[in-house]
């Protein structure tokens, strides 16, 4: 069994049934090919949301809705240029294609870091350390007490993580995915060019006018 299909060994049911989207999304990234093999056998869910290759999913935005400019990417700026966005974790950092292979970007910073040079090889770094690489020990205790998520929910920290707020309960809440990453973003944007250590004032809502 390779780390793949044991990942999937483990998963949920598709999260739909419906016609598959346009593959072509899919064609520009060198282990695209993978990936439309992975989807098209099962999916993942709670912690671990993999974005489904159909028109119509019944728990949120497919993989080409996800991708798609006008729904949140085009808030990072050029951040996300070349990027094919394929799952989640359960805070929201992305897992996405890049040219060279498999990396994590950080939702709350813009910033990417390297993981794997395949699907087998991601994988595997997430059966190693799924709590840490998913937030799976937080998704569980949070529904837990509050009950599964809502279709296109993920976890959000009430403060956010990269400015001090903590890995608890305490600092969660369930919302909606799309306006997630717009916060998120929002952040990213905001401290994008404060050193390691510096003071930040963050603006929520519309920007004062310079």
């Amino acid at each position: 069994m390779t780390r793949v299909e044991k990942l999937l060994s483990i998963s949920s049911g598709p999260l739909s049934d419906g016609p598959p989207a346009d593959r072509c999304l899919l064609a520009e990234y060198p282990l695209g090919a993978e990936l439309l093999a992975m989807l098209e056998r099962n999916n993942l869910e709670s912690a671990l949301h993999v974005f489904p290759l159909t028109v119509a999913p019944v728990n949120g935005a497919n993989l080409l809705d996800w991708n798609s400019e006008s729904l949140w990417r085009s808030d990072y700026a050029d951040w996300t240029a070349g990027l094919l966005f394929f799952a989640e974790d359960v805070f929201q950092d992305q897992f996405c294609f890049g040219q060279s292979g498999v990396l994590r970007f950080n939702a709350e910073t813009g910033g990417t870091k390297s993981m794997a040079r395949s699907l087998e090889e991601w994988a595997d770094l997430i059966l190693r350390d799924y709590p840490v690489e998913t937030g799976w020990g937080l998704a569980k205790a949070w529904q837990t007490e509050h009950g599964a998520f809502m279709p296109g929910q993920r976890l959000m920290p009430k403060t956010p993580f990269t400015l001090g707020g903590d890995y608890s309960l305490g600092n969660l809440r369930a919302g909606d995915a799309v306006e997630g990453m717009r916060f998120k973003a929002d952040v990213a944007m905001q401290i994008r060019n404060v050193p390691d250590g510096g003071h930040v004032r963050l603006v929520i809502g519309k920007k004062p006018v310079n």
